[in-house]
């Protein structure tokens, strides 16, 4: 089996992690349902109001976690504070689609493969961006978010301020990428709307199949 060259220490340790769990469940039904319910629980920290929509994605986290030991729990809470660390080493970084393929999620049944964060960050710096002005950002295929990472790398490290500057629109097909891209998006404090749906189509969205990270709603995270 081919080695995923993994440059993040805690990134490593999170995927050992996951593959440690499996058993009854794959570590790609481990590290979806992970996404899910850290997504659900940071959406829903953002709602002042609980409604419909609060109830609906409180009872899908409910439902996922009981598929869960207590012990098990615990240890996707501490999936989810290993994440935050690395942000706090990296900064804008792609752990996310680093963890999936180190744990061996990434194959040919699923079908989804994510850009080693490197490339990305090539290719964010063959553009210019304005240190001072408004980026409005659309990325019709987010996947793990790691091209809009990337970007807010670059534009950090040629003096802008990406949390300040960006705004983001990320959409895509598959539930999982809006999770994970929803994640990254939110701990690094971009300003992004992330939308479940076929940009190919370019139908109205709703509610129901958006995600808005805590800096587009006005929340601290």
């Amino acid at each position: 089996m081919k080695e995923v060259k993994v440059i993040n220490t805690l990134t490593q340790e999170i995927a050992k992690k996951i593959q440690r769990m499996s058993g009854t469940y794959t570590p790609y039904v481990i590290f979806t349902d992970w996404c899910k319910m850290l997504s659900l629980s940071i959406s829903n920290a953002c709602e002042i109001i609980h409604g419909d929509l609060w109830q609906q994605r409180e009872k899908t986290y409910i439902d996922t976690a009981s598929k869960y030991t207590s012990e098990q729990l615990n240890t996707i809470v501490e999936l989810g504070q290993a994440l935050i660390e690395v942000y706090e080493q990296e900064g804008p970084y792609d752990a996310l689609g680093e963890i999936y393929m180190a744990a061996e999620c990434g194959n040919k049944s699923t079908g989804q493969f994510f850009t080693p964060f490197h490339v990305s960050v090539l290719t964010a710096q063959l553009h210019k961006y304005p240190e001072d002005e408004i980026i409005r950002l659309n990325e019709p295929s987010c996947g793990a978010g790691g091209m809009i990472l990337a970007t807010a790398k670059v534009i950090n490290e040629r003096g802008g301020n990406a949390q300040r500057q960006l705004r983001v629109t990320a959409q895509d097909l598959d539930w999982n990428s809006i999770y994970m891209t929803y994640i990254q998006l939110s701990f690094n404090g971009i300003d992004a709307v992330c939308i479940q749906g076929d940009t190919l189509m370019n139908n109205p969205f709703s509610e129901e199949h958006a995600m808005r990270t805590p800096k587009n709603k006005g929340v601290l995270l």
